[in-house]
């Protein structure tokens, strides 16, 4: 069984992509369609943004290895040090989040409009979530985080130990390891859950969905099997893991294929569900992102959904590399795509509504500058009919009609503020993501260095190097 040697070469590549991607990052700062009036919008979505993605990858990785061992599962073993590797990712991206929120309290940045006080004492709705909506739990969540580090650090340390342990045939790591699994299920089954509602869901406090957490794992564990299959398709190529056959791919694969049909599901669920529910609180998430991001919208379901179901649906396409990298690949970029529009599209409204809103109030007060009593009178009638307005969006269900309408103009002419990292990806974006993936697998690599790429004591060894479907 050969060791890995992480190459100078590797190295090089990868550190050039992280330093793109810090430059971009860096750039995103000062390069926002919306500047300093937006608090650096664009800089502070995007570190969220790839946080939370790679932090819900180790977490899925950690859930797999739990799951598997729960389910006396033994295909994986061959290459589950990978999953181990990209397990203890997780206190590095808990940092970016943690940035944000603390940022995000001190106002240096709106991406959760629920960390202002002000603006909570003004919102019955915020007010009334204000009892779980607050640092106190935000910083818990991210101690979730710091616990599923623990149980995917338990995790590692166990099976590079059952390695060292000789030919024991009872197998006492591994049985320990077996312990620690059927705790952190429950735990993280519940956890993750309050964590995706703090992270991403409140980024639109007014909006909910119970179905939201379930959709944003499924995207995680699909992007989880992607840089799996990426990962193993490449060692392969260098040398690396004979071990795992056409049949491992293959059932990587239809895992693949599986759990896209899955967050596809969950996607049509949660949407037939506000469509039919027609609750004007609810349908507006939608209505905004058809009508006003339609590429954005209908381009997270190509990317995730039309495309891979066309091309894994063959068994063939499975077993071949090109074919099952290629399908990793785009589902890879599509659930990233998927976070960028959870992640960037309730900060950017709630901006545009505060800058029309501080608009309308300086006209009035032009007003009533010119002429007392004339600009007190205007002031007064614009506040009625703002109040009938809010009252009406408040109470007022939107007819459906309109939320299935969007306009065909918006494929072709989106406002520059829209293409410049908010109504769609731009290259610093990209960049962005290049960098944060190629920490991610530089992470992974340099693990893979520390131990036996294939685990040399475990108990399911024969039968992954036996492995057929």
């Amino acid at each position: 069984m050969k060791q890995f040697t992480l190459e100078s070469s590797q190295k090089n590549v990868l550190f050039g992509l992280m330093g793109l991607g810090a430059i971009c990052l860096i750039a995103s700062y000062f390069v926002d369609p919306l500047g300093a009036e937006g608090h650096h919008l664009r800089f502070w979505t995007n570190l969220l943004h790839n946080s939370a993605f790679f932090v819900g990858i180790a977490f899925t990785a950690t859930f797999a290895i739990a799951a598997t061992i729960t389910m006396y599962s033994g295909w994986h073993t061959s290459f589950k040090r990978i999953w181990e590797s990209m397990s203890l990712f997780l206190p590095f991206g808990l940092v970016g989040i943690l940035i944000v929120g603390i940022a995000g309290k001190m106002g240096i940045h709106h991406i959760y409009h629920w960390m202002d006080n002000d603006a909570v004492a003004n919102d019955k709705i915020l007010l009334g979530k204000s009892g779980f909506l607050n640092m106190g739990f935000y910083l818990l969540a991210i101690g979730f985080g710091l616990v599923w580090y623990f149980f995917a650090n338990k995790f590692r340390t166990l099976s590079v130990q059952q390695d060292e342990s000789g030919n024991d045939p009872s197998y006492p790591w591994y049985s320990k390891m077996k312990v620690y699994a059927a705790i952190f299920l429950p735990i993280a089954g519940f956890t993750s859950a309050a964590a995706i509602w703090l992270w991403l869901m409140s980024i639109d406090p007014h909006w909910y969905s119970t179905m939201y957490a379930w959709y944003t794992t499924a995207s995680w564990w699909v992007s989880t099997l992607s840089i799996t299959i990426l990962l193993l398709i490449y060692l392969k190529s260098k040398g690396y893991y004979q071990e795992v056959t056409e049949e491992h791919l293959h059932d990587l694969g239809k895992l693949l294929f599986a759990f896209t049909i899955f967050w596809t599901y969950l996607w049509f669920s949660q949407y037939m569900l506000i469509w039919y529910a027609n609750i004007g609180e609810e349908t507006i998430y939608f209505r905004q992102r058809m009508g006003e991001f339609p590429v954005l919208f209908y381009g997270n379901l190509v990317l995730n959904f039309v495309l891979p179901f066309l091309i894994l649906i063959r068994n063939d396409t499975k077993r071949k590399w090109g074919t099952l990298g290629f399908s990793a690949s785009i589902i890879l970029f599509g659930h990233w795509w998927d976070f960028f529009q959870m992640v960037k599209i309730g900060p950017y409204k709630a901006v545009q509504e505060h800058h029309s809103e501080s608009a309308s109030h300086g006209h009035g007060v032009g007003a009533g500058t010119h002429d007392a009593a004339t600009g007190h009178a205007a002031e007064t009638a614009q506040a009625g009919a703002d109040h009938v307005a809010h009252a009406a969006v408040e109470s007022a269900t939107p007819a459906m009609d309109a939320l299935q309408k969007t306009n065909i103009d918006n494929f072709f002419h989106y406002d520059s503020d829209l293409t410049g990292g908010y109504g769609l990806p731009g290259l610093l974006e990209i960049g962005i993501f290049l960098g944060f993936a190629a920490l991610f697998v530089y992470f992974i690599l340099n693990r893979l260095e520390k131990a036996s790429l294939v685990p040399t004591n475990d108990p399911y060894l024969e039968e992954t190097l036996h492995h057929h479907v």
